[in-house]
């Protein structure tokens, strides 16, 4: 750039900091006289004496008649009426590049072991517009998550988005780590947010695996941490995925779970004074969601692969938050308790679950064979109670009889060791050979 380029922009900036202080702090909030900002400007607030001064980093979430509302990325400790509070500005960013692949990093992109931030790194904001939907290309490619189940009978395509619907201890967690070892995707970003600390390193470790971890980038926000920190994980491992989509890469996006993020922006709604609606979620709760599902995808550039998952309350699938989830994404999976403790993982109940792209992709004697497997699925569940009660006499019905003789060989198939490889063309192929159709 020019000299006399660089001159001309001189009037543009901004040489002046703006000031305000703390007045209160309400709960969850830090209410402020100043200083200037907009909603999601990121401030500091000094505390402590002069020998001790700490600066923690806060949002303005709102505002109040001239009362700026702020949240504080860490806890609330320190802060007294009449700290100083220095606004910037700008908006949450993070550094981003080649660099993270292996690494686990927070919310704000810091490393969690410590360590500092590999150098090269391109900074990006984390909180950004979903692509024109004029300039998605159509999904018309499959790719291969390494779940014969998924790969066969629930095809997933390049750029698809997938909730994985489940209750508590039914193989989420487990599920993710095996797409993320075996995928065919060029890089995992992973999302834990809202989980236990314990949990951390067990996923990273037992489920993820070294071999896993290599080609990923895990962002970690624990339960313990702030409704914003949990909300920020969420944002920032999206920006992550779209910073190497916009790289031309294919990449795989989990986030375990969607339904945490949403509980941390009811808390903040109730906090910043919004009225509560269906189960106490509040407005908010249900504009943040699309926008932030409609990031992922496909652009003219790459594709994010999306994987949500969705805790349920006791099982019901019609929970706000499922119900809204299940009505933007592209295909559901449901876990079924009871499959997993019939021993049957994954325990994706077939007949609950859906690719919606599916059709568009696969040829037609996939689609054949999985239709088939289907219907046999459906026919021996519907007769299942008649047949444990030794009602059903054998050659009533020749579509039973067949079902009931290819229910073993079905179960067998869909099962799946936790750390056995098989590509897309394996799984196809012997669904092909199960249901007696060629190529």
């Amino acid at each position: 750039m020019k000299a006399s380029d660089l001159l001309a922009h001189i009037p543009e900036l901004n040489t002046f900091k703006h000031y305000g202080r703390v007045k209160r702090v309400v709960g969850l909030m830090i209410e402020s006289q100043g200083p200037e900002s907009s909603i999601g400007d990121v401030c500091y607030i000094y505390t402590g004496t002069k020998n001790r001064k700490k600066k923690i980093r806060a949002e303005v979430v709102g505002f109040r008649d001239e009362i700026v509302i702020l949240m504080p990325y860490t806890a609330v400790t320190d802060i007294s009426p009449g700290s100083i509070v220095e606004g910037t500005s700008n908006s949450l960013e993070i550094k981003v590049g080649a660099g993270l692949l292996g690494k686990v990093i927070d919310p704000l992109g810091f490393p969690l072991d410590g360590t500092p931030l590999p150098k090269g790194l391109s900074s990006v904001p984390v909180d950004q517009d979903p692509p024109n939907p004029m300039e998605r290309p159509p999904i018309d490619e499959p790719i291969d998550v390494g779940v014969r189940m998924i790969d066969s009978l629930l095809t997933v395509g390049k750029g698809q988005r997938v909730g994985i619907f489940a209750g508590s201890g039914v193989g989420k967690s487990t599920l993710l780590g095996m797409v993320a070892r075996n995928t065919t995707a060029d890089l995992n970003v992973i999302g834990l947010i809202g989980e236990r600390g314990r949990e951390v390193r067990e996923f990273i470790e037992k489920d993820l695996g070294s071999e896993g971890l290599a080609r990923s980038i895990v962002v970690v926000a624990t339960s313990d941490q702030p409704a914003l920190m949990r909300i920020k994980g969420a944002l920032t491992a999206t920006a992550i995925a779209e910073y190497f989509r916009n790289k031309g890469l294919n990449v795989m996006l989990m986030m375990d779970s969607v339904t945490r993020v949403a509980m941390a922006q009811r808390e903040i709604g109730l906090a910043v004074g919004e009225p509560p609606t269906t189960k106490g979620y509040t407005p908010s709760v249900f504009s943040i969601l699309p926008r932030l599902l409609e990031r992922t995808g496909t652009n003219q550039l790459g594709t994010i692969t999306a994987f949500y998952t969705v805790l349920v309350d006791g099982d019901d699938m019609n929970e706000p938050i499922a119900d809204t989830v299940r009505g933007i994404l592209d295909g559901h999976f449901i876990l079924d308790r009871k499959l997993a403790n019939k021993g049957q993982y994954p325990a994706i109940n077939v007949l609950k679950s859906i690719s919606r792209v599916m059709n568009n992709i696969v040829e037609t004697n996939q689609k054949l064979a999985a239709e088939r497997l289907r219907t046999a699925l459906a026919t021996f569940i519907e007769s299942e109670d008649l047949i444990n009660i030794g009602a059903y006499k054998r050659g009533s019905s020749k579509d039973i009889d067949d079902a009931i003789k290819m229910q073993p060989q079905i179960i067998s198939y869909m099962k799946q060791g936790t750390h056995e490889k098989m590509t897309r063309e394996e799984s196809v192929f012997n669904l092909k050979q199960l249901m007696g159709i060629g190529e």
